[in-house]
């Protein structure tokens, strides 16, 4: 499926995909939770944050804060009080420190609440879609907020496409480790 443009679309893939995240998450095994992620093998794997996320909870926790993102971004804009996406002082050339700095604030966060933040943001992200029509999600122009976007193509980008990442990046995980 290509990227959603419709509310049930959008609903199908966030769904598909975070059922896919969490059975693959489930299907690690001891070995994988504790293996380090280490991708400096591969020269392909240049972006930044295949050097940054250095285990399966770093990269969870990446979910739940993007989810926060969304969370309160949409409330704080639908209280009538208008603000951009990404938190002052980033902005889309500069969100990488942004993303370093959850990694660097959940250092002391465990797997196991990784895991339950993450299932909890996700349920709260999918009920807040569910309130908005399609219209209001893929229409352009509807919220002034978003800019020359619509609010749908950020909860495709915090979701769906969100953890086909994080899928792609621990699967290239697990086989790192079964070449161990």
């Amino acid at each position: 499926m290509g990227r959603a443009t419709t509310k049930n679309d959008l609903i199908s893939a966030a769904n598909s995909n975070f059922e896919k995240l969490t059975m693959l998450v489930n299907s690690m095994s001891e070995k994988e939770l504790i293996t380090p992620f280490d991708f400096s093998g591969d020269d392909k794997k240049k972006e930044a944050h295949w050097s940054r996320d250095k285990n399966l909870r770093d990269v969870l926790i990446h979910l739940y804060e993007w989810h926060q993102l969304l969370l309160n971004w949409v409330s704080t804009n639908m209280s009538g009080n208008e603000r951009s996406f990404l938190p002052e002082p980033y902005n889309w050339k500069t969100y990488g420190a942004m993303n370093v700095g959850f990694v660097e604030k959940h250092q002391n966060t465990s797997l196991d609440k990784a895991k339950e933040s993450l299932m909890q943001s996700y349920q709260a992200v999918m009920k807040l879609a569910d309130t908005f029509s399609n219209e209001e999600l893929f229409s352009k122009g509807t919220y002034k907020w978003v800019g020359g976007s619509t609010l749908g193509s950020y909860f495709v980008s915090t979701t769906a496409s969100h953890y086909d990442w994080a899928i792609k990046k621990i699967k290239a995980h697990i086989k790192n480790c079964k070449g161990m």
